[in-house]
């Protein structure tokens, strides 16, 4: 396996994603207790992260020296290079000319790390930069493989220590060959194998789920989105008839979810499937409440009481399963041990609740999103299930702009499901990340059948995305979005105007609230 030591970066989930491409098994862990982690575990390479530090800060985050006399290949990234510059002797300065973004670099390819690159033949190609100090003494046995304008060492090797260094950002789509040279990292250089893959991944968790539950009984909190499903799915087939889920209709759904969910359950699933609808309990908690981050909240926290009530009634149950991915373990850690930001509340509402003595299993916690929904196809699930956009925790609940009731829901679903059936016409749908309408708390006033309306404001959002950190408006063509509009204003009552988002992320995020 190759291990990932973080630093911060904003993109340290890709080179993860990019490393299991290849078909290895790879982790991110934290700078601070790597060596310990490292020391115990057969690790074939490691891989030093960019981050936002520079190495002349006194309280910079360091990497334990001795993870250097372990005889494990590595490969620094940007903050990743210079750190290993620093640490083994060379120097590292403040530079005059920062480099971001496309840079063209010189190599000659005569290396392990270029070795085979479409580029080969080229004096140059194009890299992504991001940063603001560069190496300008290199430490004894490294010698230089790549330059740029801007500096002679844009890539290092010390091909006695397999040791080396890259300025750029392999793992990021801009740099051309990038994925080919991690992927020339983990095989010629650390000598990994090829063998990880959802099959065997599948097989693993199901005898790991045997093992651990044994004749004991799991309950799982179904929603519909992809996670739970795929969770309750490799569970069902480990233990069948010893996992319960449990599926609380919030009232906050979209159109005939429940129906759909409860019919996928029936016609896949060996378990006992409970649905408990609370949409009245909701809708009266929520009476009033406008403001989003108090809508998340009083939604969540009832969640998880309806969730407890209806789990208590199961005693026999000593095992909570959660669709837990790796990006929610990695941001619910702090690696790098800098603040950040919080943005808005995360859109999953449940978890396990404190009072809850069950012992939680997550069989999703080391993949990827897309590695989710190909474990699902390997398992069969419907395409149509595992193929959906997100779907927030919080449902129509921030999807409603302002004060929520049981009618602005219902004119909500409606124009939605118009929109979601457009798109699916259009065969458009596999190529948009997330597509949802938003019904504003404004009115309007139009003119329908020589009448005076003044009804309320419909949102439309679709973006592109390959892991929803990043986004982009989907440009539908007029034509289209005039035919959403004419069905949405023609079929639902209480819509008057239709609204496109053409907004990216950032500045903007995905959902309006």
């Amino acid at each position: 396996m190759i291990y990932i030591i973080d630093f911060g970066s904003q993109v340290t989930q890709l080179i993860a994603r990019r490393v299991r491409e290849q078909g290895v098994y790879c982790e991110i862990i934290s700078h601070k207790n790597a060596f310990k982690v490292i020391a115990k575990s057969e690790t074939k390479g490691i891989i030093l992260s960019g981050g936002p530090a520079s190495v002349h800060v006194s309280n910079t985050p360091k990497l334990d020296k001795r993870v250097y006399n372990l005889g494990i290949p590595i490969l620094g990234i940007c903050y990743g290079m210079q750190l290993l510059v620093s640490q083994l002797g060379g120097r590292v300065n403040i530079s005059s000319k920062r480099e971001f973004g496309k840079t063209l670099i010189k190599t000659n390819y005569k290396n392990s790390l270029f070795r085979s690159l479409k580029q080969k033949g080229k004096k140059s190609f194009n890299v992504w930069m991001s940063h603001g100090d560069k190496v300008v003494k290199l430490p004894k046995g490294f010698k230089s493989i790549a330059s740029s304008y801007n500096t002679k060492y844009a890539a290092i090797e010390n091909v006695e220590q397999k040791f080396y260094g890259l300025q750029f950002h392999p793992e990021v789509v801009h740099t051309v060959d990038g994925s080919k040279i991690i992927k020339n990292f983990i095989f010629k250089i650390a000598k990994c194998k090829k063998n990880w893959s959802m099959k065997d991944h599948f097989q693993t968790q199901k005898r790991l789920i045997k093992d651990i539950v044994g004749s004991n009984h799991v309950i799982c909190g179904l929603s519909g989105g992809v996670d739970s499903t795929v969770t309750a799915a490799i569970i069902s087939k480990a233990i069948g008839k010893q996992l319960t889920c449990i599926y609380v209709d919030t009232g906050l759904m979209r159109l005939n979810e429940t129906k759909e969910v409860s019919s996928l359950f029936k016609s896949h699933f060996k378990s006992k499937l409970i649905i408990k609808n609370s949409g009245k309990e909701f809708i009266k908690a929520l009476k009033n409440v406008s403001e989003p981050e108090k809508k998340r909240k009083i939604i969540g926290n009832l969640f998880i009481k309806i969730f407890d009530r209806e789990a208590k009634k199961i005693s026999k149950a000593k095992y909570l399963a959660q669709g837990t991915i790796y990006p929610d373990v990695i941001e619910s850690q702090s690696f790098h041990g800098g603040p950040s930001s919080v943005i808005k509340s995360h859109h999953n509402v449940g978890g396990l609740p404190k009072k809850m003595k069950l012992k939680l299993i997550e069989p999703l916690r080391e993949l990827f999103k897309d590695e989710v929904r190909n474990l699902g196809l390997e398992m069969k699930l419907p395409a149509k299930f595992i193929n959906r956009h997100p779907f927030p925790g919080p449902g129509l609940g921030i999807r409603v702009i302002g004060k929520i009731d049981e009618k602005r829901i219902s004119i909500l679903q409606k124009a939605d499901q118009i929109y979601i059936e457009e798109i699916h016409k259009a065969h458009l749908y596999d190529k948009i990340w997330q597509a949802f309408a938003v019904l504003m708390p404004v009115k309007t006033v139009g003119v329908m059948g020589d009448h005076r309306s003044y009804e309320q404001v419909c949102g439309l959002r679709a973006v592109t995305s390959l892991d929803g950190m990043t986004a982009d408006f989907y440009p539908f063509s007029g034509e289209f979005l005039s035919r959403v509009s004419t069905r949405i204003i023609n079929e639902v009552k209480g819509i008057n105007r239709v609204v496109y988002d053409t907004t990216s992320k950032p500045p903007g995020t995905i959902e309006w609230e």
